[in-house]
């Protein structure tokens, strides 16, 4: 499995600050892992309130823990939330089900790291986390939907008939 490198970490971070000030959202913290949830990099802007890194960094850990978007997270959290609740115990409380959080993929669609993106709403923060990983000429799931099973996304749990 690969990496996200620190270069393309960084070029995600910049787009994500640049377009974030661009639209004058509230400050933004971003975050960037590589699989595993290891940190590659962080930016947290200036005014920027506290808690920012862990709230990112709880995004960026949902996407990869669920292989999803932490968008879907927080809807399965509302669908099945003991279910949600037991994997933020499991987690040690690492877990953020709120959008803002991607998974990043690389051109063959393999993962090769997430973002968490918070300070803003989080339409928001989830457009920001888009933006910044395109920016970086990489994909997220939506650009590999309809090419296997590991590109599925079911936004509801009675989204694909099930």
């Amino acid at each position: 499995m690969s990496a996200i490198t620190l270069a393309q970490a960084n070029r995600i971070l910049d787009a994500i600050v640049k377009r974030a000030a661009e639209l004058q959202t509230r400050p933004i913290s971003a975050v960037v892992v590589e699989p595993g949830c290891v940190v590659k990099a962080f930016q947290k802007e200036d005014g920027a309130s506290m808690v920012r890194f862990e709230m990112a960094y709880g995004k960026a850990y949902a996407s990869l823990a669920l292989g999803r978007d932490s968008s879907l997270v927080k809807i399965r959290s509302q669908e099945k939330p003991d279910f949600v609740r037991y994997l933020v115990t499991a987690s040690d409380d690492k877990l953020f089900a709120e959008g803002g959080g991607k998974l990043i993929r690389d051109d063959k669609g393999d993962v090769v790291g997430a973002v968490g993106v918070t300070g803003d709403t989080e339409e928001r923060d989830e457009e920001l986390a888009i933006h910044g990983i395109r920016a970086a000429g990489l994909k997220i799931d939506t650009d590999f939907e309809g090419q296997g099973r590991q590109f599925i996304i079911r936004r509801t749990a009675g989204s694909d008939g099930r």
